[in-house]
């Protein structure tokens, strides 16, 4: 036998002796570890998954539910259980089969949660869209107005950008300190109060600082309640519907960006007061407040989630929401016990380490990261921030009024809602990066319509292209890159990094949502319109690229086996990546039928994709821990 086969033979021999919970920790280092991760209950005899059960329940005070947490252990050793033993009531296999036949018919509970995240999302949105029709009134109150001036167009990109200076800097670096402390519901109540609050301040000031400041401190509610409420999601929804509920955040995005133009367009009517100058834009900025308010006294009546429970040795309260989250105990058995095996393993392969060095030094953590980057550098590199933030200015520099601009705005944000439900169906099926890939190169085609417009002579023409060209970009990107990268960066760290890695996706988001608002005023300023939207339109095809070469595809696997789909070398991929360019020629060019490569494999097909650094560092760790 060759040394590699001998190895191979060890590790899978290890793997498999070493999933029960009263083993050597040091050897289960390196079994949790590893890429054989997708089911740590595989290959356990009967009689041993009972005698675990039974000790789990005694050591975790579940002694009550022991029944039920057998029957779920058995199903999440192997869903085809239920058919082999006598132990499930009719009951139990109606539940379970209704996973598969009903994915949809869920409990009201679980509903709800998706509907805290909504108005949380809308919260959002209405912060974001809001300065829209503001900063087309308020420069010339505060005298930045000038459209000539770099300073002003500096100080006006400057108080439009500055929450998400916040977030990056800040705000979404306090998410894990703030959920290990609170949980996901009450780190989500702060966050909406802090926006409630900020943007009733904002509504009050009376100088240009006065205002930076006051947007600044909204970043403490944008910033940790982006990365909380998409996890929040994530670790309460059912496996086969994760990805539609969880972008319900970048949906009702959407809408609290639509919502936001709306009031955009009302409120710009109202007539000052002899005592409230700018009252328009006063109340823009003070109605993105009340969303928040609504949450606050709603999401507390919302589960928690039960990985933070049990991450907190709330076993029983766990059980209590996961039977809320689910149709039946034997679901909520299942998932307790499973959730717990994960958790184990996982704090095995975290013992001595430094979380936040880890992210970058494990393959199989450093490759999620930079598939995350990846798509969160994208959804600001694609042109939207501009679109979203400043689209009533291009939208008056082509021709319109500025009541007509902020009507006009308000259709992007309609488009950008209605086109993001088809994503609900799509992104399960036809799956996170190729919803990418295809639409990537539509939203590039949609940019340089935009800019090249602004080089008409005619008026009706210019009007005409530079609409159509934006809307069509909202058209793509809503069922793209829009609610993509939020569920993606989701799913795709192990759980007992994910607070942190999301920390570091959305700080990225808003580190360049703030670069390039901050950026835009200058950039039309010195490049015009048509080489601004040209920069925007050269990103989206290098970001093509990168998402073709380095993000891996998540969709129908659970977060379990993504430990695998992120194992495989970056290397590997990107050369998979590029052999997928001649394919896609041949099948959608030339319409040959040829079969696509499959490149993941798993624990129970032979794969000849290994990531050997990945094992020998985790051999090194091994042996240093022996």
């Amino acid at each position: 036998m060759s040394s590699s086969n001998e190895e191979k033979v060890a590790h899978d021999t290890v793997a498999h002796a070493e999933h029960t919970h009263h083993l050597d920790p040091k050897s289960n280092l390196v079994a949790s570890a590893s890429a054989k991760l997708a089911n740590p209950l595989r290959g356990i005899p009967y009689n041993q998954l009972m005698t675990d059960v039974e000790i789990f329940a005694q050591e975790r005070g579940l002694e009550d539910i022991v029944d039920e947490l057998k029957k779920g252990a058995l199903v999440a050793q192997d869903p085809t259980a239920l058919d082999h033993h006598d132990a499930f009531t009719e009951e139990d296999k109606r539940v379970l089969r209704m996973e598969v036949t009903h994915k949809w018919t869920q409990t009201k509970s679980l509903y709800y949660m998706v509907f805290m995240s909504s108005m949380a999302a809308a919260v959002q949105g209405m912060d974001e869209a809001v300065i829209n029709g503001a900063q087309i009134i308020y420069p010339a109150q505060f005298g930045i107005g000038d459209p000539n001036s770099k300073r002003d167009s500096w100080l006006v990109g400057l108080i439009n950008s500055a929450p998400y200076l916040c977030c990056a800097v800040i705000g979404c670096w306090l998410t894990d300190p703030l959920n290990r402390w609170l949980g996901r519901k009450k780190t989500i109540f702060i966050t909406c109060m802090i926006s409630f609050l900020t943007c009733i301040w904002s509504a009050f000031t009376n100088t240009w600082w006065h205002l930076f400041i006051a947007r600044f401190f909204l970043g403490f509610g944008i910033g940790p309640k982006s990365a909380t409420v998409p996890v929040y999601a994530a670790e309460c929804s059912p496996a086969a519907i994760r990805g539609a509920l969880v972008m319900m955040w970048q949906m009702w995005t959407a809408f609290g960006i639509m919502f936001g133009d709306l009031l955009d367009v009302a409120f710009y009517f109202v007539p000052n007061k002899h005592n409230a100058t700018g009252l328009n834009w006063r109340l823009m900025l003070g109605s993105a407040g009340i969303p928040g308010l609504i949450v606050c006294s709603q999401v507390m009546f919302a589960p928690e989630s039960p990985r933070w429970l049990i991450s907190k040795g709330r076993y029983h309260d766990a059980y209590k929401e996961l039977c809320r989250l689910r149709l039946g105990t034997v679901q909520a058995a299942r998932d307790l016990y499973y959730i717990h095996v994960l958790l184990e393993a996982e704090n095995e392969m975290k013992r001595g380490r430094n979380r936040v060095v880890e992210m970058f030094t494990i393959p199989r953590n450093r490759n999620a990261a930079l598939a995350s980057w990846i798509v969160m550098f994208g959804q600001q590199f694609c042109g939207v921030n501009v679109i979203a933030y400043y689209s009533s200015n291009v939208f008056v520099s082509s021709g319109f009024t500025q009541a007509s601009a902020l009507l006009a705005s308000f259709g992007f944000g309609l488009i950008n809602w209605v086109f993001a439900f088809p994503a609900v169906f799509t992104i399960d099926t036809f799956g996170r990066r190729n919803l990418l890939l295809f639409t990537f190169p539509c939203m590039a085609a949609c940019l340089l319509i935009t800019g090249f417009s602004f080089w008409s002579t005619s008026d009706t023409h210019k009007l005409a292209g530079v609409s159509l060209g934006i809307y069509l970009f909202g058209v793509f990107y809503s069922p793209g890159e829009g609610p993509v990268p939020f569920t993606y960066s989701a799913e795709a760290f192990p759980l007992y990094i994910r607070d942190i890695g999301m920390s570091f996706a959305t700080a990225t988001t808003w580190f360049f949502n703030f670069l390039l608002s901050i950026t835009w005023p200058s950039l039309v300023l010195a490049f015009k319109p048509q080489g601004a939207f040209g920069f925007y339109a050269a990103w989206c095809c290098v970001l093509w690229l990168l998402i073709l070469l380095f993000v891996r595809e998540t969709k129908g696997r659970t977060l379990e086996e993504l430990d695998q789909v992120f194992s495989i070398p970056a290397h590997v991929h990107a050369a998979y990546g590029l052999r997928q360019i001649p394919y896609g020629i041949k099948k959608w060019v030339f319409r040959q039928n040829v079969e696509p490569e499959n490149l993941y494999t798993f624990e129970s097909e032979d794969s000849s994709v290994v990531d050997e650094k990945g094992q020998r560092e985790l051999r090194e760790d091994y042996e240093k821990a022996s």
